[in-house]
């Protein structure tokens, strides 16, 4: 299988990372947003919004990198990174939605005022890309996450993960956004929360994501 997509995309990561908690690897073709090449013709052809990761399976074409996991999942051999039991599926879901809607927009937001975006401001795709943050959105950005990594301190209570005692997508989609966050000088928010803090320590020290949670640290990688 072929993935396009860059290993410092935190869009992407939750594709690599799957694959290799299913103990596979695909073929990573190197499609760069910072270089452009999601807005190039080619893969405007595999993903109409012009966006990144894309799976190619044998021909069979899927964008956005939460569907792709799902796909991955069903469709990969080796131990199934989604509950069985109805009650944490469900959980799975509203953690998965939680990040969606309530954590990488504001994760972005810090990201935006710290040194990655240094490096980003160099490369030819800043002319697409919003200004860094005023302190009053830094602000209400950080605020915004304070209030839901205060719903997940109080959910983990007595929890090994988000879905239960398994892990499983909900970190994947997790994983990235708060790695760029701990990137951009926005940790505290986590580390100040004990329960967030132990579930941080043992998601992020995974074999797995140590191998693909690869941050942006030179345009070369972009």
């Amino acid at each position: 299988m072929k993935v396009y997509g860059t290993e410092t995309s935190a869009a992407t990561h939750p594709v690599l990372m799957t694959f290799a908690e299913k103990g596979h690897e695909p073929e990573l073709v190197h499609t760069s947003v910072l270089g452009g090449a999601d807005k190039s013709p080619e893969n405007l052809a595999r993903q109409p919004f012009g966006e990144v990761p894309v799976l190619d399976d044998d021909g069979f074409l899927l964008y956005e990198s939460r569907a792709i996991i799902r796909y991955l999942d069903r469709r990969l051999p080796g131990p199934s990174l989604t509950p069985a039991d109805l009650r944490e599926y469900g959980l799975m879901e509203q953690w998965i939605n939680v990040e969606q809607y309530y954590v990488s927009g504001p994760v972005w937001t810090v990201v935006r005022s710290g040194p990655v975006y240094d490096l980003i401001r160099r490369s030819p795709a800043i002319k697409t890309m919003p200004p860094a943050p005023g302190d009053a959105e830094l602000a209400a950005a950080r605020g915004e996450l304070a209030r839901a990594f205060d719903a997940v301190e109080k959910h983990l209570e007595g929890r090994t993960y988000l879905a239960g005692e398994q892990f499983g997508l909900a970190e994947i989609c997790w994983l990235p956004y708060l790695t760029y966050l701990f990137a951009s000088h926005g940790g505290d928010l986590v580390l100040e929360r004990p329960n967030l803090a132990d579930w941080w320590q043992r998601t992020s020290s995974r074999p797995t994501w140590k191998k693909v949670g690869k941050v942006l640290d030179e345009l070369e990688n972009a």
